[in-house]
């Protein structure tokens, strides 16, 4: 099967959606089948044409940025050309050009796929409310025009607004997620770079410095955090200097962890490797999820915190508080209440035996070989549908 990915950005950015769409595009490569990705050239250095982890990646030139969006003048006509060479168009939302693509796989009798990954909701501003507005009325276009949408959990699409108008053409697929093995050299490593004093316990927050991550919830949280666990450290592993489109939230919480971090309790790690990502979880004792809106809709790095045995804080927003109620691996905490954070925080550190679950069977449950074979069934069920009796009405 030839398969045609498209989303705005792809490796090297760093997001929770790009590491999805990298994970599921190496597992159906490694299935067999034959993936290219349509993606913007959001940097110029990087290469029009090339083959990542044998998927091929095509990237279309950036006129312009708008907020978080680009603006690529050339992607319709090589979108075109892409869909007509591929059997199944896969589009990732939130994606502002998706409508079009999805119209395409119309018209020219390709299943298009769209997994919704989250809602969009812009920091505030009048240019991120219209913003906000024309990505969402592009999104609807989208799937009206898909075959088939995809979510991660029913919790989310039961509690989502743009999802639950899809009903009649929704699937539930739990998202792919794996690391490399790390040695116990490499764990070691780390924890000698960011934490030689060796306090304990360490709390890991894994994330792009944004608004909707709720890091100010963790900063308001630590003080109580702090009198029950004095030596208590943060590992912040992510970008958080130069974040799209968050340089207000930036200015705003960044003095406060800066405050920490010289008084010993906090480190920002920066964007760390897949390998050093590998040997960050073993080094910690819990991982918090503060996250506050539906822009997150799950939190692959729970999933990934789960696999090494380390229990997990998270909000009680649909979909991300899922891993916790799947695994019985942490505790929820209420949206946005530093209060209950900390509870929930101290109530992990205190009986982390209580919390450790099963990590075997979070990594089969979660491997991408298994969101890869769900997909292909859906690629496969649609193909037969959608090649021999093309209708609108699929």
């Amino acid at each position: 099967m030839k398969i045609l990915v498209a989303l705005t950005y792809y490796r090297p950015h760093t997001s929770g959606l790009t590491i999805y769409a990298e994970r599921l595009a190496k597992a159906l490569v490694a299935r067999g089948h034959t993936v290219t990705v349509l993606t913007s050239q959001y940097d110029r250095a990087l290469p029009r044409r090339e083959v990542m982890d044998g998927v091929r990646v095509v990237r279309v030139p950036v006129l312009a940025r708008v907020s978080k969006g680009v603006l690529q003048p050339t992607l319709g006509l090589e979108a075109t050309r892409q869909i007509l060479a591929h059997d199944v168009v896969h589009l990732h939302l939130p994606q502002f050009d998706a409508a079009g693509l999805a119209l395409r796989g119309r018209l020219f009798r390709r299943p298009a796929v769209i997994t919704y990954h989250c809602d969009v909701l812009l920091p505030p501003g009048w240019f991120n409310r219209v913003a906000n507005t024309v990505v969402h009325f592009m999104d609807h276009l989208a799937a009206t025009f898909a075959h088939q949408v995809v979510t991660y959990t029913q919790d989310y699409a039961d509690h989502s607004p743009f999802l639950r108008r899809y009903r009649h053409k929704l699937t539930t697929i739990l998202p792919p997620v794996e690391l490399p093995p790390a040695s116990p050299e490499e764990v070691a490593a780390l924890r000698q770079r960011f934490n030689p004093e060796n306090r304990r316990p360490v709390i890991g927050m894994a994330a792009r410095l944004a608004a909707e991550k709720g890091v100010e919830v963790l900063l308001d949280a630590l003080p109580q955090v702090l009198e029950r666990f004095p030596d208590a450290l943060v590992w912040y592993a992510g970008p958080y200097e130069n974040v799209l489109g968050e340089e207000a939230y930036r200015e705003r919480v960044l003095p406060r962890a800066r405050a920490l971090e010289a008084q010993g309790h906090w480190r920002f790690l920066g964007l760390l490797s897949p390998a050093e990502m590998a040997a960050y979880y073993p080094n910690l004792d819990v991982l918090v999820l503060p996250s506050l809106n539906s822009t997150e809709s799950f939190g692959l790095v729970q999933i990934e915190a789960m696999m090494n045995g380390v229990p997990v804080v998270a909000s009680n927003l649909p979909g991300v508080r899922q891993p916790v109620r799947m695994t019985g691996m942490g505790e929820i905490a209420e949206v946005g209440d530093a209060d209950s954070l900390a509870r929930a925080l101290i109530r992990v550190l205190s009986n982390p035996e209580a919390y450790r679950g099963d990590p075997e069977a979070v990594r089969r449950q979660f491997h991408p070989s298994r969101t890869a074979a769900a997909y292909e069934a859906l690629f496969e069920t649609l193909l037969a549908r959608t090649r021999p009796s093309f209708s609108a009405d699929d």
